[in-house]
């Protein structure tokens, strides 16, 4: 078997644009007409550049090759230019290519893919969504007015749908701008606000629901902690990317130093980085994101390490449904999984994309029983939703934040 043709998408993503303003998708196919689809989560450089390279290293790293060969394929690419080192703009191109190889893989050998990489330890796997705005309900606020992102009445109100729908766990980010110039010392506004959005979230939903505080490791490590006890008494499941993710030594002083389990993982990429974090103590929750970690294999070894130490694996996913299915994967296999990252409940835009929306029930997603991710793309979908813009997939303030 020898992979013989690739072609990518980059898909528009419709209002409200959960996800992302697009998804960059990926097909290969083998001389045997075995098609496998995987996704990058790549922000770096724009969407169509991004595209360009992925088709770039299947053409120098993979066609004519058979997919099986996974592991030889990730050292050619970590090796590529006399690098062998993390690059997380090669490591989304790898990510992608690495997820359509696996479908593949699991299609030839008619398994999922998790009875491939160590079998199902997981019947259902536990998920968590961000408090999104719900269109049709009081949560249509303007973005610059009242909404649930800043007003802690809405997001109590926001959490305690989710947790009626049958979620457990919800996640929000509250804490202010995060700039290329981070970190930085939180705003006391910034603080106040967060610890009033934790407070009226957890007065809604009690004990029934975990919280989830994101922030984008806008701080430094004594502005993490100024914020990470304004919300302790309130007991957040996890304190997400507090300080950069340059220097895990700067983020394992806020992971002594707080009560809050750190989290941190989804601009990380290979077992390297990863790696740097377990050495320094600085997270007890990873949360690699499949279409930048290197793919299921490299991220399964990521998970290998973390369970040593005790460990959870939380995969990250704010993308599109090919990145989600990969996950999920992976997930099933993990005996220190601890939580799936849903975007929603995988309606709207995801499950249009798809020939089979990702089954999820009473906040559980239900594991696919079909030969490869499990899951397979709509390209009928993807030719008519073409994006053609140039914005990155996310951008930080260009500015400093001025108090």
């Amino acid at each position: 078997m020898k992979i013989t043709d690739v072609k990518t998408w980059v898909v528009g993503n419709p209002p409200p644009g959960i996800g992302g303003k697009y998804f960059i998708f990926v097909r290969l196919t083998t001389d045997s007409n075995v098609i496998g689809y995987g996704e990058a989560y790549n922000a770096t450089f724009g969407p169509h550049v991004t595209a360009r390279m992925i088709e770039d290293v299947a053409d120098r790293y993979l066609v004519g090759r058979d997919p099986h060969d996974v592991e030889a394929f990730f050292r050619r690419c970590y090796s590529s230019g006399f690098t062998q080192r993390p690059d997380v703009s090669m490591m989304g191109c790898v990510s992608a290519l690495e997820i359509a190889c696996w479908d593949i893989i699991g299609k030839e050998a008619g398994k999922p893919v998790y009875k491939l990489i160590g079998g199902q330890v997981h019947e259902t796997l536990r998920t968590y969504t961000y408090l999104y705005p719900h269109s049709g309900s009081v949560h249509t606020e303007d973005v610059h007015g009242s909404n649930v992102y800043n007003d802690p009445d809405l997001a109590a109100e926001c959490a305690a749908e989710y947790v009626a729908q049958g979620f457990n766990a919800v996640k929000l980010d509250p804490a202010g701008p995060y700039t290329a110039y981070d970190g930085h010392q939180p705003r006391l506004v910034d603080i106040d606000l967060s610890a009033r959005m934790v407070k009226a979230i957890r007065e809604a939903v009690g004990t029934k629901c975990d919280i989830l505080f994101g922030t984008h490791g806008q701080f430094t490590a004594s502005g993490a902690l100024r914020l990470a006890r304004a919300i302790e008494p309130y007991d957040p499941l996890w304190f997400e990317e507090p300080v950069p993710p340059d220097m895990p030594e700067v983020m394992a002083q806020v992971a002594r130093q707080t009560s809050i389990p750190v989290a941190t993982g989804e601009r990380l990429t290979t077992k390297t980085e990863f790696a740097r974090v377990i050495e320094h103590r600085a997270a007890s929750i990873l949360q690699p994101d499949l279409g930048r970690s290197g793919g299921i294999l490299e991220t399964k070894k990521i998970a290998a390490m973390a369970e040593a130490y005790h460990i959870q694996v939380a995969p990250h996913c704010y993308c599109g449904p090919i990145v989600g299915a990969a996950n999920i994967q992976l997930a099933v296999t993990l005996p220190n999984f601890l939580i799936l990252e849903s975007l929603k409940t995988w309606d709207g835009f995801h499950a249009k994309l798809l020939k089979k929306k990702i089954e999820w029930q009473d906040g559980n997603v239900v594991p696919s029983k079909e030969p490869g991710i499990g899951v397979e793309l709509d390209e009928a979908v993807c030719e008519s939703h073409p994006y053609d813009g140039k914005d990155l997939h996310l951008q930080m303030m260009q500015t400093p934040l001025m108090p």
